[in-house]
């Protein structure tokens, strides 16, 4: 008797850290497509639409502040969304194992090389101060541009290559969902068409860097993604004991929520 309840006791425990996953990686993904569309904002308004290194260099000062907070912003996105990317993979890897490992881990990877280059003032500051340093000459000032466009392309292919990445991620992570019936096959299919959308923008990318529509396919995929599948993950950690992933064969359902039942079981084992 003292064995069984001891059983119980650890599978009530394994539930409740799993649905503490899924809440805390739900609302990680929820919140990281928020600050993507904070990013977005802070761009727009002080940053602007021209991405030529002569006029960037020459505006950074003026816009150093809102560039470090738009990095950092970028930065937490990445984070959060990684948390994300556990949280799906908890939820979906009993059903189909390798779609959501390679899905999940495909994601992160792509996550990691944004990270890398999520900080990109830090290595564009030096050279703005040296352009903006009393004393520089017009020839040293146009090496420092072609120095700051040669920073700007190496950190320009490592996002192309989180482009890449991260749809083919989704895709997988679409795949998995079609087996799993907290999930169903019209949330999976709609996750492989976002996927899709996300590869198609990265297309256009690898052909032409400066496309703007498929930079615009694969970022709003990512948001709608991450914020949607957040939603849907944040709801499976508060549905009741014995429904997440179809566990009700590893959770009896008379040990779901009431504790006190498992106390009154040890004392007549005792």
């Amino acid at each position: 008797m003292k064995a069984t309840v001891h059983t119980k006791t650890n599978d009530l425990q394994e539930v409740e850290q799993e649905r503490s996953v899924l809440r805390w990686g739900g609302l990680a993904g929820m919140l990281g497509s928020v600050l993507m569309i904070v990013t977005f904002v802070i761009v727009g308004v002080f940053v602007g639409t021209d991405y030529s290194a002569a006029y960037l260099i020459e505006r950074f000062p003026e816009m150093r502040a809102a560039r470090t907070v738009e990095n950092g912003l970028f930065l937490a996105v990445v984070i959060l969304w990684v948390l994300h990317f556990l949280a799906l993979y908890r939820a979906l890897w009993r059903e189909s194992l390798a779609p959501a490992l390679f899905g999940s881990v495909i994601g992160i990877m792509g996550l990691v090389v944004w990270a890398a280059e999520a900080l990109p003032h830090v290595a564009q500051a030096p050279i703005s101060d040296l352009y903006h340093a009393p004393g520089a000459t017009p020839e040293e000032q146009a090496t420092l541009v072609f120095l700051w466009q040669a920073t700007m392309g190496i950190l320009e292919a490592m996002l192309l290559a989180g482009f890449v990445l991260l749809p083919i991620g989704l895709v997988c992570l679409g795949v998995a969902m079609l087996r799993a019936p907290a999930f169903g096959k019209g949330l999976g299919g709609a996750t492989m068409v976002l996927g899709a959308l996300g590869v198609g923008g990265a297309s256009l990318l690898l052909v032409n860097p400066a496309s703007v529509p498929g930079a615009m396919a694969g970022v709003f995929t990512l948001i709608i993604f991450h914020f949607v599948l957040g939603w849907k993950v944040y709801r499976l950690s508060r549905q009741p004991v014995g429904t997440i992933e179809g566990r009700e064969e590893d959770v009896p359902a008379e040990v779901g929520s009431n504790s006190t039942k498992l106390s009154n079981v040890a004392q007549q084992g005792r």
